[in-house]
Order: structure tokens, then sequence, then C-alpha cells
């Protein structure tokens, strides 16, 4: 059983219990918050609370969450676009809007499923049949390419790479305000936000956090750049963007609350992977074009 303690601040007085949980918990949906709520998992001050409890603020919530049970990844017949293959890697163009593994209200419809569907039995078991083959992920709401492995022989040497911080990884955003300087980095720490377990946050004492930036075009209010990882620290594009007063377009949890665009989620793209290929040791390269969406944003931009 895992626990989460959620501190509820003032500001949020008046929420459902069920949409405070979803929002402050990255891997709980509201359906499976309100689940929580109606199996007793959700307690204040030891008593359980329904998922229609309204937040008064100050209350620190406890919530039990139970373990996964792993037999729910399941293969399902989802189109994949397959950038590259062979017999150890697999890599994939994730669009927006698709979660990289099952979780606690998230089990159909993610990545994973759609690549037991595709590989069969040829994905690593490295990270047990809930994570088969995944390395390393990408937020759910933004696109790009991803890789997977094969065999665990593969996964061991690409979880090595990443461990190192050795594999290229280029993102393209586009961020709010206009960018002053072509290019530079952000060397800032990055843990857990104190009050708000859905959040990273800039943190004294946190991880090291190294992102370099290059700007690509700007549209006026806006500018286009390219984000190259020197480390991998989770919504490390996105917390440092926005701690430099440039959050990404689009971005619910760390940008601005009205955005001139409807969007699905933010304007953040994975265009470039590089690594050493696990059993050739040949250095390889990929890169995927900005999702049509995107591109038709920055045409309208460009008018």
């Amino acid at each position: 059983m895992r626990e989460i303690v959620l501190n509820a601040p003032s500001g949020v007085a008046g929420e459902r219990a069920d949409k405070f949980i979803a929002d402050g918990c990255e891997d709980i949906s509201r359906s499976y918050a309100a689940k929580l709520c109606e199996d007793g998992m959700v307690k204040i001050d030891g008593a359980a609370i329904t998922k229609k409890y309204k937040i008064k603020g100050g209350e620190e919530i406890l919530i039990s969450v139970p373990e996964p049970r792993e037999a729910e990844a399941v293969p399902e017949d989802i189109p994949l676009d397959i950038v590259y293959e062979d017999g150890d890697v697999i890599i994939v163009n994730k669009p927006q809007g698709m979660v990289v593994h099952p979780a606690a209200g998230n089990e159909t419809g993610t990545l994973v499923n759609g690549l037991l569907y595709h590989c069969g039995k040829e994905l690593s078991a490295i990270n047990g049949v809930i994570r088969p083959g995944i390395v390393h992920r990408i937020d759910k709401d933004t696109s790009g390419l991803l890789i997977a492995a094969k065999n665990n022989e593969a996964h061991l040497a690409l979880s090595e790479q990443w461990k190192n911080q050795k594999p290229l990884r280029k993102y393209v955003a586009l961020v709010n305000g206009n960018i002053k300087e072509d290019s530079g980095t952000i060397n800032k720490p990055i843990a857990r936000h104190p009050n708000d377990r859905k959040r990273m946050a800039v943190v004294h004492g946190g991880r090291e956090a190294i992102t370099h930036f290059e700007v690509l075009k700007r549209y006026g209010q806006y500018t286009l750049v390219e984000c190259t990882l020197e480390t991998g620290r989770t919504h490390q594009i996105r917390v440092h963007m926005a701690s430099v007063g440039h959050s990404i377009v689009g971005d619910k949890t760390y940008g601005i609350k009205k955005e001139k665009f409807n969007l699905e989620g933010q304007l953040l793209h994975a265009r470039t992977i590089g690594f050493i290929h696990p059993s050739t040791g040949e250095r390889m390269e990929f890169s995927a074009e900005l999702p049509e969406y995107f591109r038709n944003i920055l045409d309208k931009l460009g008018k």
C-alpha cells in the first residue's frame, strides 16, 4: 500500500475531494480518486471522506493507494507511429495525450498496451509487465520520440546510458514571452514541490538539472526554442522554462491560466533522440517532425 499526503491550501477551498486529489496526484485520475473515496481510502484526521467532500483549506489528506496489479497491462491494437525497429530496440513517435504505461485509473490505451500488441513477447521484462521495455518516459501531454528495449540485454545497456546522461535528447517548445538571448543554459536543482505532489519545482537541495536552450524563431510575444537536456528530471524543461518567466504554451500545470489557443496540452515535442545501439555500438540518431497541431499554430503566428 502506497500512502500519499496532500496538504490543502486555502486557495482550493470549495473544491470537491475527488478533483483536488486528481489535480494533486499525477498518476491518479478523477474517476480513480472517486473510487478511492468510495472505498474508504481517503481520510482526514482518521475519518474517511466521500468524493463530494468540499475542501476547506488547511486539511491534511491521507490517501492510501493499493499497489497496482501487474496483470492489467494487456495487448491492445493501437496504431503506433514507429520510426525505427530492429531486434533490440523500437522507437515510437508518441502522440500528445497518450500515457506511456498503465497506472491507477489509466489501465488501457497506453503506449505499453500498443507495444505489447505489436511486439508480442519481444519486450524486455526488467520493469515487469506494467512497464515492459520502457527505458525512459515522456509526459502524457508531450509528444515525440521514445525508445523501448525488446530484450533484457538491450534494456540494461540503454538504462546505463540514461543513468549516465549519455543520450542526445532535443525538444522543441513554444514558450510565452520574447526571449532576449539567442541561447542560454538553465542550471537549477529540481525536486517535488513541497506543497503539491503533482508539481515539480526549483528547490534548493534538489537534484541537479541542466537545460540548454537555443532560440529558433521569435513570434512577437512567443518564442520557439530548442531545448537540449543534459540531465533528465521529471518535467525538467517545463519547470526550467517557467522558472525564467517563459512557461510553455498550453502547459496547464506550470503555464499561465488564460491561453490564446485552445490546446489539449503543452506545445512540447521530443524531436530528436540519439544513443549508442546496445548490440552494434553504432551511434544512432532519429528525428520526428512537429505534429500538425503544433505546425498549425506556428503558421498562424507567422501570419
